[in-house]
């Protein structure tokens, strides 16, 4: 049911894929999270030596990464071939690496295609960066999901120490704030709020209670919609 789709954009660490996977599993829906498949080409091209910058050469790689994931936001993984990747991918300087690849229009044009295949096929929780604007700008349902660069750098640290990190938090807050700017000022689909989005500032809030939130959201718009 493509036209149920729900759409969730948000800056990095604004609590996105927690919340999507959570929703996804209440309203039985696939989950997708976009946001790691740049960070699985991202992976990939710190590995195998591929320049940021070098946008053809990374789309170039792309069918050969045999890119999959278990949707299921219960279990949710990311597998590069027969490598479990989901870890490998959340690796900070992956973070950083995947705001630059994901700045190329012929990466974003093939990742984008295989979104809207997996979309077409199934009901989704989609969530990202251009889900509302860009990949699925037909959702009956779109979320701008934000959070104060303070509480979002709080969290990032928090995140990376939970790993074993040992991170600066005024180098994590340093980080966001260059990488929202990449993401905000790229020239193809910048992170922007979509027509339409309800935007919810997650500062104050709990995963529950912006689960709750959107799911009972999601219900009323479901409910106006049969009655039309």
């Amino acid at each position: 049911m493509p036209g149920r789709n729900v759409a969730i954009d948000g800056p990095a660490s604004s609590g996105k894929g927690t919340v999507a996977r959570r929703v996804a599993l209440k309203l039985g829906c696939t989950y997708v999270d976009t946001g790691a498949m740049y960070r699985v080409v991202a992976l990939w091209a710190l590995e195998q030596g591929v320049p940021l910058t070098e946008g053809s050469r990374l789309a170039q790689g792309i069918p050969g990464l045999a890119l999959r994931f278990d949707t299921r936001p219960e279990s949710y993984g990311v597998w590069m071939g027969e490598r479990d990747v989901t870890e490998a991918i959340r690796a900070p300087a992956v973070g950083n690496a995947a705001s630059k690849v994901s700045g190329h229009a012929e990466v974003r044009e093939a990742l984008v295609r295989q979104q809207r295949e997996l979309a077409s096929r199934e009901r989704v929780v989609m969530d990202g960066r251009d889900i509302g604007t860009v990949v699925l700008p037909d959702s009956s349902f779109k979320i701008y999901l934000d959070a104060s660069l303070q509480e979002r750098a709080q969290r990032r640290f928090d995140d990376e120490r939970a790993r074993g990190g040992n991170p600066s938090l005024l180098q994590v807050q340093a980080d966001l704030a260059e990488r929202d700017r990449r993401d905000m000022e790229r020239a193809v689909s910048p992170l922007m709020v979509a027509e339409g989005a309800w935007h919810l500032d997650t500062t104050e809030l709990s995963i529950d209670e912006v689960v709750r939130q959107i799911c009972a959201r999601v219900e009323v718009n479901e409910a106006e919609r049969d009655l039309q």
